[in-house]
Order: C-alpha cells, then structure tokens, then sequence
C-alpha cells in the first residue's frame, strides 16, 4: 500500500512539475502572464504562511501579525522587483537563469539524496541528506555556468562559485520553512499543487536564492 502511495504520488508529482514548467515558460514570454501569476503566487504564499504562523504562535498575536506584516512586506517587494526588472531583456534573462538555477538544485538535492542517501543534514528536515546538499551544490554550479557561458559567449570561472551561493541560499530558505512546518507541525504548507503540496513549499528556496543570486551577479559580472 505505502508503495502504491509513493508512486501515485511521483505520477501526480511529475505532471505537476510539467505543469510548473509550462507555466513558467508562460511567464518568460509573457509579461501580463508574469505579472498574474506573480500576484496569484504571492496572495497564496501569504495565505499559507498566515495559517502556519496561526499555529506557532495562536497565544501570542502581537509576535504573529509582525511576523505576518514582515513576509507580506517581503514577498510583495520580491514580485515587484521582479516585474519591474523582468521589461529589461537582459534583466530578465538574468533572472530566470536565477531563477532556473534554484529549481536546478532542488532536482539536484532530490536526485542526488535519493540515489546515494547517507547521513542526515540536519534534524529539521529528516528526508535531506549530506549528498542531496552536496548534489544540489554541483548541479546549480554546472547549470549557471553552462548557461552564463552560453549567453555570453565568455567563460567566468567564478560563476561556479556564484552557483554554489545560490543553491545554499535556496538550502537554507527550505530549511527555514521546514522548521517552521515542523513548529505548526504541518507536511506541507497547503495542497494546491498535488505531489508538491503549497506554494512556499516550492518557492521556499527561490525567495532567497533569486535575490542573493541576482545581487552577486550585478557585483561581480
């Protein structure tokens, strides 16, 4: 039966993902589909995040509503910016290489950690390993660098390490979700996405990967 489960879950995964990806082709093309979808994705996250904070901290309103009002104030400042780059080409080329990049460590982590499993990472997310962490790592370095390259025409051997800084951001972003998941004691932070779970459990990572990404690349290229 767990068996059953585990592949009904991976069918519904996949064509979710297949999904994800159609999407975000969408809002590569498209930026009135950018700008939807970033407001959709953003008013959902927010909802989430309020019923996760409703169960850390019921008895304490105050600490609640601020914490709410700082990830409201955040998430709405991230789509903004994000809209607003995205009507420069090259920005906006910048960004979902950014952008792809996170989504290319978190396969990296999963294909990776589910291969070669080993020791745990940390006690806060029990199903991440030290060799999911480590794929993650050499996975978004190999895909920035092939692709600043290939759009470039140059090749910046420092994009590597400007790879690895993005998929630890992204690390550490899932990981503070799955703490906070793990104080509401909640799996997933919703069921939109069937396989996946909610919003933030998909753009948990991206939230801090894509702007630290983005703010080393603009120093240092």
């Amino acid at each position: 039966l767990d068996l059953f489960n585990m592949k009904k879950n991976l069918i519904k995964r996949i064509y979710t993902s297949i999904a994800l990806f159609v999407l975000l082709f969408l809002m590569l093309i498209n930026n009135y589909a950018l700008g939807y979808f970033l407001l959709v994705i953003a008013i959902y996250s927010i909802l989430e995040f309020f019923n996760i904070m409703k169960l850390i901290s019921e008895k304490n309103k105050i600490k609640q509503w601020f914490i709410n009002l700082v990830f409201v104030f955040y998430i709405f400042t991230f789509c903004t910016f994000f809209l607003i780059l995205s009507f420069f080409l090259h920005l906006k080329l910048l960004l979902f290489i950014i952008l792809l990049t996170c989504v290319v460590s978190d396969i990296g982590g999963f294909v990776v950690g589910k291969f070669f499993q080993g020791p745990k990472l940390t006690k806060i997310s029990p199903k991440k390993t030290i060799s999911g962490a480590i794929g993650s790592i050499l996975f978004s370095s190999v895909f920035i660098f092939a692709s600043i390259s290939y759009f470039t025409k140059n090749v910046y051997p420092y994009i590597f390490m400007t790879g690895c800084i993005i998929s630890i951001s992204c690390q550490i972003g899932d990981l503070f979700f799955s703490f906070l998941k793990r104080k509401a004691s909640l799996k997933d932070t919703g069921k939109f996405l069937p396989g996946h779970g909610g919003f933030l459990d998909r753009i948990d990572g991206i939230l801090l990967g894509v702007p630290v990404g983005f703010i080393i690349l603009l120093i240092t290229y």
